[in-house]
């Protein structure tokens, strides 16, 4: 089973777009409206509790979003591929 609990860090949205970018597309350039708020000003997952019990995360985000890409470049043609029901 996996969870996506966080790893204690406060990122910005700027920040994730562009982790991403890095990751998908690094000659993109990331463009922010900054006059559109971005929702809940903090994002900062507690993971105290979590640690107290033992638990630290193991892989870091940059790394999870380049798995997941990978997977997903890796079953994009099986998906276009297949008989959509």
């Amino acid at each position: 089973m996996h969870m996506n609990v966080g790893a204690g860090r406060d990122l910005s949205i700027r920040d994730v777009a562009e982790i991403i970018k890095e990751v998908v597309y690094p000659a993109a350039m990331v463009v922010l409206d900054e006059s559109k708020p971005d929702g809940t000003p903090r994002k900062l997952p507690n993971v105290s509790r979590l640690h107290r019990l033992g638990w630290h995360h193991r892989i870091e985000l940059r790394d999870g979003i380049a798995s997941a890409y990978r997977w997903f470049l890796k079953h994009l043609a099986d998906a276009w591929m297949s008989p959509h029901t």
